[in-house]
């Protein structure tokens, strides 16, 4: 179980959530869960799970690598223990006002320096197999982070566009074929747009909505890596909904569309005991 947060999430944070569609919180995960989680990851890189995307070899950068992995919880204890019992479930739950949230799965997302290819603006909802509104990330810096290092950029208000954009492939080899507009060029009409981005000290997180518009520089620095831990998490409305050229997942949940995601998959971490 985990423990209490060190403070209570106030009002302002959950309405600035609501209303942007991304948070920073500051220092909710203590020097204990960051050396935890630097070393699981070291780990995790010298041996990935059959789900890592090695993007470094699909966009080759100046020198750096990108590492990406997913459902880390299912590969090893220590990130399965950082998904039951650090503060992210309670904080994505308490933010997007769920009575209950599931973990739709975690990531690895390690910018060496060098790693120069920036990842593209885009939002996650179109990459999954759900629906529902209360889906969120939390981004977890497990290094500084400042713009040349790559912090993430976020365009505030943009989950409430009622857009839904076509997901954008990392990869050359697969393609996303859902009938849905593409992205606006963002890079190209910044004035347009509200974009923030947040420095971090390691312990910082963000929280964005699934339909938040969000991009991300490479890491410019020579000396400074940029390790994050990132959280998947999905609340009360959410349901399995399955379509074709989706994000690769380790195995079929067994659910039908429409079902509820409560399974060994997509389990249930965080309950609201007060509601």
């Amino acid at each position: 179980m985990a423990k209490p947060l060190q403070r209570p999430i106030t009002r302002e944070e959950i309405e600035a959530f609501q209303r942007d569609g991304v948070v920073c919180l500051r220092s909710f995960f203590n020097e204990n869960w960051i050396e935890q989680l630097r070393e699981v990851t070291e780990r995790a890189m010298a041996k990935p799970s059959p789900m890592h995307k090695p993007i470094d070899t699909i966009k080759p950068t100046d020198g750096g690598t990108f590492f990406y992995d997913t459902f880390l919880s299912h590969h090893m204890e220590g990130f399965r223990k950082a998904a039951f019992t650090s503060p992210a479930a309670e904080i994505a739950g308490t933010l997007m006002g769920a009575s209950k949230v599931n973990l739709l799965f975690d990531q690895l997302l390690v910018k060496e320096p060098g790693a120069l290819s920036p990842t593209v603006w885009h939002h996650d909802a179109t990459y999954w197999p759900v629906s529902g509104n209360q889906i969120s990330t939390l981004w977890l810096a497990l290094d500084p982070v400042t713009y040349d290092t790559g912090a993430v950029e976020y365009i505030k208000g943009s989950h409430l566009w009622g857009e839904r954009y076509l997901a954008i492939s990392f990869n050359p080899e697969e393609n996303y074929t859902e009938d849905l507009p593409n992205v606006p060029d963002i890079d190209n009409n910044r004035e347009n747009y509200d974009i923030v981005w947040f420095e971090l000290e390691p312990g910082d997180c963000t929280i964005h909505h699934a339909l938040t518009l969000h991009g991300a520089p490479g890491n410019q620095s020579s000396t400074i890596r940029r390790r994050a831990y990132v959280t998947r998490w999905t609340g009360d409305d959410v349901t399995y909904n399955p379509r074709p050229n989706l994000m690769r997942i380790p195995w079929d949940p067994d659910i039908k569309p429409g079902g509820i995601l409560d399974c060994d998959l997509f389990p249930v971490v965080w309950r609201n005991t007060l509601s």
